[in-house]
């Protein structure tokens, strides 16, 4: 019985330590890391007529990757700055909740930047080696986003990064290392995930607002206040809905992709979620259902322009 017990008692640590590590991946953010590849590459898919499977996978662990390894940046710098407690809302809190050693979190994210540079060197051998210059600029941004001096996610620059780099830059990216090139269409279609990757950030900041605030950080839901920000995250949302229209008009894509339409009730419970709320627990549905509208607006997207490719 005591060697059963005792067998029990390792495999539910082992689920526990598992658990506290995928939690401070922070999943919720993860759909800024893999829509972008996806829908840059459904754009590809009518450029070309076969796609390169190999780098498709590596651009979507890398992308992925990076995205966590800023997440587990954020997690460690925070804590040294004194941001983060117990008593803090939507963190990982691998530190300050499960005494996992900050030394740790930042090994685990410069093992991920690793990891990140030899897929990336592929991504570069198979495409074009000035690449190298791009992703060494956004592995940086990811790097500065928390840390450094001068964090961007600190300033009301955060929503711009994270939307430009984390959006609009990896769509373009997964777009050109399938076809050679970079088209105005694959600009134009970058507008919406810009606006719903920076979405994420700005209900990030929404939330933990007050406590930004305390902590010296000026963001922009600090400098315009919960009611604006909530009111510029549904602009946010609407300018997406609306863009969808004008790439049919321009021709660039199908109607299939007013599929994304289908994710307007995500967008509408992140929006409403927010209203009226001050206490950071409260506003965490409205948090998950912000990144739900990145995924679903992706993938019904990429999955439009895909049935408009095949019909």
């Amino acid at each position: 019985m005591e060697h059963l017990s005792t067998k029990t008692e390792k495999i539910y640590y082992r689920k526990k330590n598992w658990r506290v590590w995928w939690k401070l991946t922070r999943p919720h953010t993860l759909t800024a890391g893999f829509t972008p590849v996806l829908v840059g590459t459904a754009l590809a898919h009518q450029h070309v007529e076969s796609l390169h499977w190999g780098l498709f996978i590596a651009m979507m662990a890398a992308a992925l990757l990076i995205q966590i390894a800023t997440n587990l940046f954020n997690e460690y710098y925070d804590f040294k700055r004194g941001l983060d407690t117990e008593e803090s809302i939507g963190i990982g809190g691998g530190i300050v909740r499960e005494g996992i050693s900050p030394r740790a979190i930042l090994t685990l994210a410069m093992s991920l930047y690793g990891i990140s540079i030899l897929l990336g060197a592929y991504i570069c051998a198979n495409s074009s080696w000035w690449l190298v210059i791009i992703g060494l600029l956004s592995m940086s941004m990811g790097y500065f986003y928390t840390g450094g001096p001068f964090p961007i996610a600190y300033t009301p620059l955060g929503e711009l990064t994270s939307g430009f780099f984390m959006g609009a830059l990896i769509i373009v990216i997964s777009f050109f290392i399938q076809v050679g090139e970079v088209t105005y269409d694959a600009w134009l279609i970058t507008v919406p995930f810009f606006l719903t990757v920076g979405a994420i950030m700005l209900s990030n900041n929404i939330r933990d607002r007050i406590g930004d605030q305390k902590g010296g950080r000026k963001t922009i839901a600090i400098l315009i206040g919960h009611e604006k920000a909530v009111i510029l995250l549904a602009c946010m949302f609407a300018i997406s809905y609306i863009w969808a229209f004008i790439l049919i008009g321009l021709g660039i894509t199908s109607a299939w992709t007013l599929l994304v339409l289908l994710s307007i009730p995500k967008a509408v419970k992140a929006v409403k979620g927010f209203k009226g709320k001050q206490a950071p627990i409260e506003m965490m549905p409205a948090m998950k259902a912000t990144g739900q509208t990145n995924t679903f607006y992706g993938l019904l997207f990429a999955l439009g322009m895909l049935i408009g490719f095949i019909i």
